[in-house]
């Protein structure tokens, strides 16, 4: 069901890549609820989903854009703001990547070059949008940027790896650069610790099915799946959250207050 939320709103969305990607269907609902955006992905990234039948489905432009990379990102604002006719209202940032994971590569054993790269990509290019955002004063007043975060920011998931850790960061980044976003442009900046969701991303790590079955047991609302995520951010888009910043906000089913579950007890038990 569509209510116009973001009729008239204009945006970047960075990271879908196929159909089962919160960034997908993010793109989906705002498009529903009236908004315009462009989507980007880095290149590599764009050769392996289908973006372009996304595009189409939207109505949307795509630029190709490493978010790593300084010199891109001021490109794809400029270019964006071209296209979109003026400032943007939203964005979200939807990256992350651990070369450590990916590879197998247990904490305590990590190979820091690729450390590095899962930090400069899934943390610091929030960040760099951002700087990127505020310096080009592409942002119109009341506009919102939100990106997606993990509980693992909090406490110990073992396998979740050093993806922990720039989740960690990605939502001080969130916090620090929003103080100033908010206080000088009138910018909202937030995160959202969304339930363990079956993306092509989040199935690389060890373990993810027990997540998800686990994470499903202990929550009273059950698990918040990729669609839920997108109507969160779809509200967090739309000016009835004007004063919502500085925020991580749990999209989990209530997971994140939870001790125990009866559920749970119960699997135990019968062991």
């Amino acid at each position: 069901m569509s209510y116009n939320l973001l009729k008239g709103k204009k945006g970047i969305i960075f990271g879908a890549l196929d159909a089962n990607s919160i960034a997908w269907k993010t793109a989906e609902r705002v498009h529903e609820e009236g908004g315009q955006f462009v989507l980007t992905n880095a290149p590599v990234a764009m050769r392996m989903g289908q973006i372009n039948e996304l595009a189409k489905k939207t109505g949307s432009q795509i630029i190709p854009a490493d978010a790593t990379s300084e010199e891109d990102l001021q490109k794809l604002v400029e270019q964006s703001m071209e296209i979109l006719g003026g400032k943007i209202d939203f964005v979200l940032h939807s990256i992350g990547m651990s070369i450590n994971v990916r590879k197998g590569k247990h904490y305590t054993d990590q190979n820091y070059e690729w450390t590095q790269k899962g930090t400069d990509v899934s943390a610091m290019s929030f960040h760099k949008v951002m700087q990127t955002l505020y310096k080009a004063d592409a942002m119109n007043a009341w506009g919102s940027i939100v990106a997606l975060s993990y509980m693992a920011a909090q406490r110990v998931f073992p396998d979740y790896n050093d993806m922990a850790d720039n989740k960690a960061y990605l939502e001080s980044v969130a916090r620090s650069f929003g103080y100033f976003f908010g206080r000088d442009k009138k910018v909202r900046v937030n995160t959202i610790s969304q339930s363990p969701t079956p993306t092509t991303a989040g199935s690389g790590v060890k373990g993810f099915d027990g997540f998800i079955a686990y994470a499903n047991k202990m929550s009273p609302l059950g698990n918040a799946t990729a669609l839920d995520c997108a109507n969160y951010t779809v509200s967090l888009f739309s000016d009835l959250t004007k004063r919502v910043t500085l925020q991580n906000l749990y999209n989990d089913g209530g997971f994140s207050n939870m001790g125990v579950s009866e559920a749970v007890m119960e699997t135990f038990t019968k062991e």
